[in-house]
């Protein structure tokens, strides 16, 4: 039997500026309100963002930056050539903070696809690590298990970075599967995703995304209802971190969804809506809440946004 739609309540269209800031004050992107037009480096993309800390790349030349807008420092790093095993490599990059040694790593994962007579050949994907005290790269190996799987891309959104684990949903031939970079360790683990999204023939789903729900490893995706007309979100949680068996998931209507950026500490989904307003979504009470911003490609990196004395610039590290 389909659940019972409940239309959600939007509180208002268009917000005065003053409430859309008192609306943000309650979200931990509020700061970076302050400096999303001042970021210092021509042509790059936003990869990652941890602890105060934002990476850039440059596709043009593989450039990575990282910049503290808190005190507006940045650094250009060197960079690892990566093998070019095809013409056109993808790259993903996550920033995660190292706590155990109060230090900053950068994973690198390279994928590589390429067409030959007509057919898309998948070659193993490589991976580096760059570790910001001694300002260096290193290889690492991707277990031969993982690498049989025959990786064809990773989603291009940003990586999450949970219990010192960076998350990316990794995609093969036929499946996908939660891909783990422990920073701690250095090694890479497989979580498997809920039992609906292991293959990629859902056409109900639109789309998926990795995300942090109230502290907790989150897949949230949205699709159609039964009825192929009503819009659906699917949240599916992790209850006990690594346990497969212990994915919970809850199916909430909502209106259509153009975007998907994050979750809020206290469980609200920040949404773009088809029009491209940013709305904060409550799956338990599902009312909306219009925060007066069009499309803002850097709310998905700072949904956890937090200011930081981090130096980049080759000095000491003040956290």
């Amino acid at each position: 039997m389909s659940e019972p739609r409940r239309k959600p309540k939007l509180s208002s269209e268009f917000l005065p500026d003053d409430v859309v800031f008192d609306i943000l004050t309650r979200f931990p992107v509020k700061s970076l309100i302050r400096f999303r037009f001042q970021i210092p480096f021509p042509h790059v993309s936003m990869e990652a963002f941890c602890n105060g800390l934002f990476c850039f790349f440059s596709s043009a030349d593989n450039t990575i930056y990282l910049w503290n807008p808190s005190i507006q420092k940045s650094k250009m790093l060197a960079t690892t050539a990566p093998t070019f095993k095809t013409r056109y490599p993808l790259f993903n990059h996550g920033l995660a903070y190292h706590s155990q040694n109060n230090d900053f790593k950068i994973l690198r994962i390279v994928c590589y696809n390429e067409w030959l007579s007509g057919e898309e050949k998948v070659l193993p994907p490589e991976a580096a690590v760059y570790t910001l005290s001694t300002d260096s790269w290193r290889r690492i190996v991707i277990p031969v298990a993982l690498l049989t799987r025959s990786i064809h891309h990773i989603q291009e959104n940003p990586f999450i970075f949970l219990n010192g684990t960076l998350h990316c949903i990794a995609y093969t031939i036929k499946r996908c599967f939660i891909l783990c970079f422990d920073v701690n360790d250095e090694r890479f683990r497989e979580i498997m995703m809920p039992n609906s999204f292991r293959g990629f023939s859902l056409s109900s789903h639109i789309f998926e995304r990795l995300a942090v729900f109230k502290g907790l490893l989150a897949v949230v995706a949205f699709g159609k209802g039964l009825d192929e007309v009503s819009n659906i979100c699917h949240i599916c949680v992790m209850r006990d971190y690594g346990v497969a068996e212990s994915w919970t998931k809850k199916r909430v209507p909502i209106n259509s969804v153009k975007n998907f950026y994050g979750c809020t500490d206290n469980g609200e989904l920040l949404i773009e809506t088809q029009d491209g307003w940013v709305v904060s979504f409550d799956p338990d009470s599902l009312n909306e809440n219009s925060l007066g911003i069009r499309s803002p490609g850097w709310l998905r990196y700072t949904t956890d946004f937090m200011e930081s004395l981090v130096l980049v610039d080759g000095g000491k590290l003040a956290i």
